[in-house]
């Protein structure tokens, strides 16, 4: 029996309210909260094992055992998103249907062909150096997050800051090889390959 609780369901379950926001607000603040660090462990601690030390297993009993605790850090964090959201403020009053126009491009053709290009730099050099052949996935392939193959093992080829980025992570049934982009060149982590 598979059993679906929804997120509005467990917050009410579980809190007794829902906080209700307008819509593409919390995207926004989102996107602020992460540009600022807002809510990183050295603001508010580290969460995961503060919920666990609580002694208290109700939300009343756990809101109160935090706020003691750490009782400046929901005023520390919101200052910091505060800050960050009046910086998106800014930043979207210079957006203009150009810049718009500018940003599409980049990301539609700049972007893709500097990516494709990278993942064919990174197959062509590891395949040189494990002495096989490589290729680009089909679209099948691709569909499964796979970017290519040196001789038979299937690739995946991620940007560095995929690694701190846990909300982006998928399921790829391949060895993943990462790249960092620097003033002079790429650096390839292949250390999923054995050599």
């Amino acid at each position: 029996m598979i059993i679906k609780i929804k997120n509005d369901e467990l917050a009410k379950e579980l809190i007794g309210e829902i906080k209700e926001f307008p819509r593409y607000t919390t995207q926004i603040l989102n996107l602020a909260n992460q540009n600022s660090q807002g809510t990183r462990p050295r603001v508010v601690g580290q969460l995961s094992e503060l919920i666990n030390e609580c002694p208290e297993k109700t939300y009343e009993g756990w809101k109160n055992w935090y706020l003691s605790k750490y009782p400046k850090a929901i005023n520390d964090a919101s200052e910091r998103v505060a800050v960050m959201v009046n910086n998106l403020k800014d930043a979207i009053t210079k957006i203009d249907d150009a810049m718009i126009k500018r940003w599409v491009e980049d990301l539609v053709l700049e972007k893709t062909f500097i990516g494709l290009r990278f993942q064919e730099a990174i197959l062509k050099k590891i395949a040189g150096i494990k002495k096989e052949n490589y290729r680009f996935s089909n679209q099948k392939e691709e569909s499964k997050g796979i970017d290519g193959f040196i001789g038979e093992t299937p690739i995946s080829i991620k940007p560095i800051t995929y690694k701190t980025k846990n909300s982006l992570r998928e399921n790829i049934d391949a060895k993943i090889v990462y790249y960092d982009k620097t003033k002079s060149g790429l650096v390839i982590d292949a250390n999923e390959l054995s050599y």
